[in-house]
């Protein structure tokens, strides 16, 4: 990935190309119609210090001042970024743009063809916008639909580059235009829907080459395959469908208990999750400090039986689940040591791993790699503990893996293969900054003493927390 970064003089220029492990500064990322192709400022343009009199230079100035006026220094845009006559950089490029847009810190949309109201407010009325805000061709057009999902931050601005509102202030008008359901523009994981309904939202939009309304849809399933401009919209779609289907296929065998299902099932075996019950913690120091501190990267919550640990836990994975961005992934795991397949070391790695993949579904690349070979056997035979562990470790390795939590239940349920469990989970957790686990247990000097390789750790005893588990009893009573 290449960057424009904005002198002091008004100039841009390109930055080096960012290797995919290589920590990538704050950027801003600009979402556009393209005109002729002769109009658009290309790669070549900037390396040769032409493109200024052309008038797709004015999309660049623009989005500059305004990167400009939100303190980041660099933006990118798809015009001028990619070396296109670089096969291997176009490919890297289609395969990774979703993420570019998700990872942005801001998101600006140009409607070049929506006109602003005339107003002295620094932002548009948007019952002034009707009905050409959601006439835009932007809606129309194939790339930008994954420019309308996958930001944190989306904003609008029209052809006089006013502000007209973000995807918050304009979800109505954006509904109405796209037919997309408010949850998916509200960010909830794309896989949670449908594959009929991801190919519906891209059925009426147009590209340029026929391909690319297949290779658009690469980030919308989170999938990649080589690109092969040429072979046709059907045989891109064929290959598209199949990957899709394995990915499928692989996450259906690495599925041995779905925990979310886990999770509502013990919750209403205990009569529901009351918030009064739990919040106490999220004031504790020791919980803070975990949550706060990027070196404290383990908390263990340990206390006797019937202290509210599972409870607990279900409570912070609510929290963790409403406060992370939609970049952030959570993934987590119930153990029970009378149920024999949620019981064992291998299992948790197992129900993490399915959890991720299900958010993310470009991380399976890590399980496929020995699945392809051995199929489901791969997590089932003497050797699944090794293989598990090796591909976890691959996973958190992964540049594409954002800030991560892990949350296991009832570390002393684990009956079968508790002390590499624990090994794994302390090692792990004093190497990746970016990751954060949560675990929880009995008081047990054996837990304890197989933590203790990660210095990086917090702990919570609930029972020094008397007066807070009072009050949560007594709120549950």
């Amino acid at each position: 990935m290449r960057l424009l970064q904005r002198s002091d003089t008004g100039e841009f220029s390109l930055t080096k190309k960012f290797a995919c492990d290589e920590a990538i500064p704050p950027y801003a990322i600009l979402s556009h119609t393209w005109g002729v192709d002769t109009e658009e400022v290309t790669f070549d343009d900037l390396m040769n210090g032409t493109g200024k009199n052309k008038p797709g230079y004015k999309k660049i100035r623009l989005c500059g001042e305004q990167a400009r006026q939100d303190d980041l220094q660099y933006f990118w845009i798809d015009t001028c970024c990619i070396d296109k006559a670089n096969k291997a950089e176009l490919s890297l490029a289609i395969n990774s743009m979703f993420r570019w847009y998700r990872n942005a810190a801001r998101c600006y949309v140009y409607l070049s063809d929506v006109s602003s109201p005339s107003s002295s407010s620094s932002e548009s009325n948007p019952q002034q916008l009707e009905p050409h805000f959601g006439k835009s061709k932007w809606f129309t057009r194939g790339w930008t639909l994954q420019e309308l999902l996958a930001p944190t931050s989306l904003e609008f601005f029209s052809q006089e580059w006013k502000r007209l509102g973000d995807r918050i202030s304009l979800n109505q008008y954006i509904n109405e235009a796209t037919g997309i359901p408010d949850s998916a523009l509200q960010g909830v994981l794309l896989s949670q829907f449908s594959d009929k309904d991801r190919f519906f939202w891209m059925e009426h939009r147009q590209t340029k080459v026929e391909e690319d309304k297949v290779y658009a849809l690469l980030g919308i399933f989170d999938v990649s395959i080589h690109l092969n401009y040429g072979e046709g919209q059907k045989r891109a779609l064929e290959r598209l469908q199949k990957e899709i289907d394995r990915v499928k296929r692989c996450i259906q065998d690495l599925r041995l208990t779905d925990p979310y299902d886990d999770k509502k099932r013990i919750e209403d075996a205990k009569g529901g999750l009351l918030t009064d019950s739990y919040y106490w913690i999220l004031e504790n120091p020791d919980f803070q400090q975990w949550r706060n501190d990027q070196q404290s990267g383990l908390l263990w919550i340990k206390g006797d039986p019937g202290k509210g640990k599972t409870m607990l836990l279900c409570g912070i994975i609510n929290e963790l689940a409403k406060s992370t961005a939609k970049i952030n992934l959570l993934s987590y795991f119930f153990c029970q040591a009378t149920d024999s397949r949620i019981n064992t070391a291998t299992a948790v790695l197992r129900g993490l791993l399915y959890l991720l993949v299900n958010q993310q579904p470009s991380l399976i690349s890590h399980v496929s790699k020995k699945y392809d070979n051995a199929g489901k056997t791969l997590f089932e035979d003497t050797n699944a503990w090794v293989a598990l562990s090796e591909i976890f470790t691959s996973l958190l390795r992964d540049p594409n893996l954002n800030s991560t939590y892990f949350i296991v239940d009832a570390l002393d349920e684990c009956v079968v293969g508790l002390p590499k469990l624990l090994d794994f989970i302390a090692r792990k957790s004093s190497i990746y900054p970016h990751i954060k686990w949560v675990v929880s247990s009995r008081n047990w000097p054996s837990i304890g003493r197989g933590l203790y390789y990660t210095e990086q750790k917090a702990r919570l005893c609930l029972e020094l927390n008397e007066a807070s588990i009072s009050t949560a009893v007594a709120t549950y009573i």
